[in-house]
């Protein structure tokens, strides 16, 4: 039977997505606030509509006669887009609205770690009164990260100690119109994420990735949706150990056993501490830019996980090609506070060369692809190393130039790979 399979949004994740099914045996259809030629181009049919309202959705998926869904975004999930969908008779990879909460609510999701006992779980305290969260930094004994509870596109905490100091983090919690904060410890360490792919009360992990959310190299500047991520060849990244990946592994694990029917990706973002990996956040969908390291070295057919978590079935286990990958963006000119659009993207997939390109926010015109105000596109490089697959990364970029554009060409490079793992040494006293 050929599945017929919607998949919902239209960024660099999901143009990893749909490369991931394009050579299975589906019938492809897309929808999503923005089109990505990228993925129409893979698609049979790609619909532009308004993913946050889960009739439209519901209404495209029984037109084209849907047999399987797959929610990219957060904000479709957070609207309850799953749960319309299943309603419908439909089955969607992706958490309903309030198994979603383990990201859309970092209060909840905190909460919840501390009910269930789930390790990793720092320090924390929920607030919706601005007076008292501006109390409790005073009286800290330490650094505290600022947590808005709701989605904020991975811009909206602020790190007392790093990126403010705390009367710089009060003044940001007197001017922001959040209604709920969360304070929790900073935690030092070495950022890493691991994407697990839930269903039926199963797990399958992908390889350890990192994630770079500052927008200029050296890690400085303002936060933003990911400038760029690499993985290894192995499971864990070069600065952990075995033992680290399995410790974050077990974390994943306990909070599925809480969570007893979810499905979907949870993606762990975990601190690699100097005791061990500790929980930054969860996430409810496959990270971006991490699926664009995750998805192009997954060997086992992707379609096999969606049919065997619709139909009830032991998830397969996971094959994953041992080589490493390099991710990296490239980003409108003064992306993300003050960001020009509509610069010409000169690369495209046959003059990208060795590295795969992956389209994110763009505006597809009759003349050429343009720049939107957000990430545009991806050139990731997938290799035997590191060092190589950072190098088809660059030479891709060589192609695509750097006119209205800005990239963070530090990513994977062997120098800032060396710095991650002086600085775990450091932590762990060696």
């Amino acid at each position: 039977m050929t599945e017929t399979v919607l998949l919902i949004g239209g960024g660099g994740r999901e143009h990893a997505i749909a490369r991931a099914l394009a050579d299975s045996e589906i019938d492809l259809y897309s929808c999503a606030g923005n089109r990505n030629p990228g993925i129409a181009d893979i698609a049979t049919e790609f619909e532009t509509l308004e993913t946050t309202n889960p009739k439209a959705v519901v209404e495209f998926a029984e037109s084209v006669g849907a047999t399987l869904a797959v929610v990219g975004p957060e904000a479709p999930l957070q609207a309850g887009v799953a749960d319309e969908l299943e309603a419908a008779g439909i089955y969607a990879f992706g958490p309903k609205e309030d198994e979603a909460r383990i990201e859309t609510d970092k209060a909840f999701q905190r909460r919840f770690m501390a009910e269930h006992d789930i390790p990793g779980c720092p320090d924390f305290e929920t607030f919706d009164d601005t007076d008292a969260a501006c109390d409790f930094i005073d009286e800290y004994d330490g650094d505290l990260a600022i947590k808005p509870a709701g989605l904020t596109g991975g811009k909206g905490v602020k790190v007392i100690g790093d990126q403010v100091t705390a009367e710089e983090g009060k003044e940001y919690i007197r001017e922001s119109d959040y209604d709920r904060i969360v304070l929790e410890e900073r935690l030092i360490g070495e950022e890493f994420t691991i994407q697990a792919f839930v269903a039926n009360g199963e797990f399958r992990t992908a390889p350890a990735v990192q994630d770079h959310k500052r927008a200029y190299e050296g890690d400085e500047g303002p936060n933003t949706g990911g400038m760029g991520s690499y993985s290894d060849a192995t499971a864990a990244l070069p600065f952990m150990t075995e033992g680290d990946y399995d410790a974050a592994v077990s974390i994943i694990e306990a909070t599925v056993d809480a969570l007893e029917d979810y499905r979907g990706i949870l993606y762990g973002q975990f601190m690699l501490t100097s005791e061990g990996p500790k929980v930054i956040e969860f996430n409810a969908r496959f990270g971006d830019p991490e699926a664009m390291n995750t998805l192009p070295v997954l060997e086992t057919d992707f379609l096999d996980v969606l049919t065997a978590a619709r139909d009830g079935e032991s998830l397969p286990e996971l094959e994953f090609a041992d080589q490493a990958t390099v991710c990296k963006y490239a980003v409108p000119a003064g992306y993300p506070t003050d960001p020009d659009a509509g610069a010409k993207v000169q690369v495209d997939e046959e003059s990208a060369g060795g590295a795969l390109l992956y389209y994110a926010s763009v505006d597809d015109r009759d003349d050429g692809i343009y720049t939107t105000t957000s990430r545009s596109f991806a050139l990731v490089g997938v290799a035997d190393s590191i060092s190589a697959a950072e190098e088809l990364a660059e030479d891709a970029l060589a192609v695509a130039g750097e006119e209205g554009l800005h990239i963070r060409h530090d990513i994977g490079t062997a120098e800032l790979v060396q710095q991650r793992i002086d600085h775990v040494d450091e932590l762990r006293g060696e």
